[in-house]
């Protein structure tokens, strides 16, 4: 399955699969030598994504339980020796948001979890349930690393961790995606920004990929709004995520933000985080 010598994963908020791929995004797919792709809001059955893709790719969906929301989908060239869905606790509704795979690549086992967090609004249900699920999350990283040290969360994880993941931080500090309680959440996964330990074996031991290949700067931001002139002023959020469990983040061996040349290339309000993976 491997691409030369790295494992190659790419994921991405496609706003619907069905409107990225008349967008052109089959057109990135062919020629990005993509070995497992995770996908987010997918918002189309299971035979449509297979439509799209070709025969090529094995495709493992988990639906939303209300039609035409959420959704979340990993494809790849060959197929998972195993899969599981749900996170969290029984009676809270993860349908369509956490997908998880095994993957055997030339002796090993890889994990991906393709996630797709809540958006949230803040003082209302919305934020709760995205609690709920972060809850979900930060219960079920330690289990994941139990069951097989070679893993990766990827998609939108919905939360700027850090003042360089979004560009008007000062104005947002109150919104949905940048609350500080969201924000510790991640200080949690990765570790708090400041601290010696933090991307490096802080808090639960899982690394912000891309925080790690792109070091202190300003993004790279992953989503811009579709309104105004977002995009062309590069006025985004890093909101989208490759975790990588520690033994697989020393395997890192390329990291790209695949950001349209312009606002009308763009096949999603979100773009493309591929990572390479030494197998």
């Amino acid at each position: 399955m491997p691409s030369g010598s790295a494992l190659r994963i790419a994921s991405i908020n496609v706003n619907g699969v069905r409107a990225a791929f008349r967008r052109g995004m089959g057109e990135w797919l062919d020629g990005r030598g993509v070995d497992i792709l995770a996908m987010q809001e997918v918002r189309a059955s299971t035979e449509d994504i297979e439509d799209l893709l070709g025969p090529e790719w094995n495709v493992l969906h988990d639906a939303a339980t209300a039609k035409g929301r959420a959704g979340v989908a990993i494809a790849s060239r060959s197929k998972a020796s195993i899969h599981r869905v749900a996170i969290g606790e029984e009676e809270f509704d993860t349908a369509g948001r956490w997908l998880e795979a095994d993957y055997e690549v030339d002796g090993s086992v890889i994990t991906v979890v393709s996630a797709y967090v809540h958006s949230g609004e803040a003082d209302t249900q919305k934020q709760i349930d995205k609690y709920s699920f972060l809850d979900g999350i930060e219960r079920r990283l330690p289990e994941i690393v139990d069951h097989n040290p070679l893993a990766v969360v990827v998609g939108d994880l919905n939360v700027g961790h850090r003042t360089l993941d979004i560009r008007n931080w000062k104005g947002n500090v109150k919104r949905a995606g940048f609350l500080p309680d969201e924000r510790a959440y991640f200080d949690r996964f990765v570790g708090a920004e400041g601290a010696e330990d933090y991307n490096s074996g802080g808090g639960l031991g899982w690394v912000d990929v891309g925080r790690r290949a792109a070091g202190e700067v300003d993004g790279p931001y992953t989503w811009w709004t579709w309104r105004g002139q977002a995009f062309d002023k590069d006025t985004g959020w890093r909101i989208d995520y490759q975790l990588a469990s520690p033994a697989l983040a020393e395997r890192v061996s390329g990291y790209w933000v695949d950001r349209a040349a312009t606002y009308e290339a763009r096949f999603s309000d979100h773009t493309p985080v591929v990572v390479d993976y030494a197998v």
